[in-house]
């Protein structure tokens, strides 16, 4: 693909506006596929040494290669590409931002959506951490700032496709944080966590189930621990809820796994953490059982 190509593919993604009707599309989706249950600013500048580097290639990033290699083409039908990387390098101050986009999807509306989200994310990405670096270096601060980011291939079946974003910011301590979309193929649609159930009570239920594997999982091993709010303490700072949209993808196995940044819900030892919800838990809300069996 040349530059010129290139450089319009990406003005076409910002120009795209994201459509807010992509719930109902995927409740009709859902619907219609139902199955009988089986039971129960601007541009920093002027810095430089800094070096930008827009690729212009399908060329996965170097620092990604060694964990994607063997998954730019998804299935036959749906590819997931790097079109845009920022990269930084100077004394303390790294940066490596890999942008990902969808292509081959039929439904134009939502590959584009996905992908002028995508973009977005990476500019704001690489905006902050230019304008930081710029702050530091004004006051001859010798600081040091880095930011990693890049995309993950999670789930790739013959029907769904989940695509995880994540960032790596360090500046002073670090911090990760995680994105996931997963994408019916099959339907081509996008997959929110409310769309899957037949209100909001699915919130509820799932507290409930995260707060048992939680108190489980510490009490099978000391090593974990998690915030969980307790009866008998002064200050009430621990796990209360998921959120309207939390963060997921549905695995291989078609489950629902609910995923956690670094520091939401448990110390930054234990990292991002996720847990996976047994069916049988959340059956009897769900819209049907297309996706989570």
């Amino acid at each position: 693909m040349d530059n010129n190509k290139m450089d319009k593919l990406v003005e076409q993604y910002k120009e795209i506006p994201i459509p807010q009707e992509l719930d109902q599309v995927v409740e009709k989706a859902l619907m219609r596929n139902k199955k009988p249950r089986r039971t129960t600013t601007k541009w920093i500048a002027g810095v430089a040494a800094a070096a930008v580097i827009f690729t212009s290639s399908v060329n996965l990033s170097p620092a990604l290669a060694k964990s994607l290699e063997g998954v730019p083409v998804i299935g036959s039908v749906v590819d997931v590409i790097t079109i845009k990387e920022y990269k930084v390098d100077e004394g303390n101050y790294q940066a490596d931002i890999a942008v990902p986009a969808v292509q081959e999807l039929e439904n134009k509306t939502l590959e584009q959506m996905l992908n002028a989200k995508y973009l977005e994310e990476g500019q704001q990405l690489y905006t902050k951490f230019m304008s930081e670096m710029e702050q530091q270096q004004a006051f001859n601060e010798d600081g040091h700032l880095s930011v990693t980011s890049g995309y993950e291939i999670k789930v790739d079946t013959d029907q769904l496709l989940s695509v995880g974003r994540f960032v790596e910011e360090t500046a002073g301590s670090s911090m990760t944080t995680l994105q996931y979309d997963t994408i019916d193929k099959q339907n081509e649609v996008l997959i929110t966590l409310p769309s899957l159930f037949k209100d909001n009570s699915y919130i509820e239920v799932i507290n409930s189930n995260l707060i048992e594997q939680m108190e489980q999982q510490m009490n099978d091993d000391p090593s974990k621990m998690y915030f969980i709010d307790s009866p008998d303490a002064p200050v009430s700072d621990g796990f209360k809820t998921i959120a309207e949209h939390q963060n997921f993808y549905i695995n291989a196995d078609h489950k629902l796994v609910i995923a956690f940044n670094e520091f939401d819900v448990a110390p930054g030892y234990m990292g991002t953490v996720e847990f996976i919800i047994p069916t049988e838990a959340i059956q009897s809300i769900l819209v049907s059982d297309e996706y989570i069996k």
